[in-house]
């Protein structure tokens, strides 16, 4: 295991925390940066597998770009290791919730991220390997709660959205 470079740890943290957060708020070309050309992701276990950055942002932007659905995705408990000054490995706590109003459904979740990260000639650490096997995931239909409202809503409009 390569020495610690604070800086070098800092840009992969915030370069996770990047990836959540564009993905929750479907800004797809920063996400794309997130991603080196030849990554692969390999979500809930293997069950959705994908080679290559254009094959990654495919599923995620036709998964995810709904305006019928709503995410929060938070990682914590960086394990992060430096293989050399351009490779690293992390891994990640992940909790998410989503609601997808088109199926009347919530999600919840937690899972461990396992990802690769590569140090580009740009200077610039992006994800080479990415993806998470889950601990737990329940799913409730929202009609089955009463009085349960979808009261705010960046993509459908704000305050009232049903759902």
């Amino acid at each position: 295991m390569a020495d610690i470079d604070w800086t070098d740890l800092e840009a992969i943290k915030r370069l996770k925390y990047k990836y959540q957060r564009c993905l929750d708020t479907k800004r797809w070309d920063e996400l794309r940066d997130c991603f080196t050309e030849d990554a692969r992701a390999a979500y809930s276990g293997g069950k959705f597998s994908f080679d290559g950055r254009d094959a990654i942002m495919n599923f995620l932007e036709g998964a995810m770009g709904a305006d019928s659905f709503h995410s929060s995705h938070v990682v914590s408990q960086p394990e992060i290791d430096f293989i050399d000054d351009k490779h690293a490995t992390g891994r990640w706590c992940l909790q998410d919730y989503v609601i997808d109003t088109r199926f009347d459904m919530s999600i919840r979740g937690a899972a461990f991220y396992e990802d690769e990260y590569r140090k580009g000639d740009d200077g610039v650490w992006r994800i080479s390997k990415t993806g998470y096997e889950r601990t737990y995931e329940e799913m409730v239909p929202r009609k089955s709660i009463e009085g349960l409202t979808l009261t705010e809503s960046r993509w459908q409009g704000k305050g009232g959205s049903k759902g």
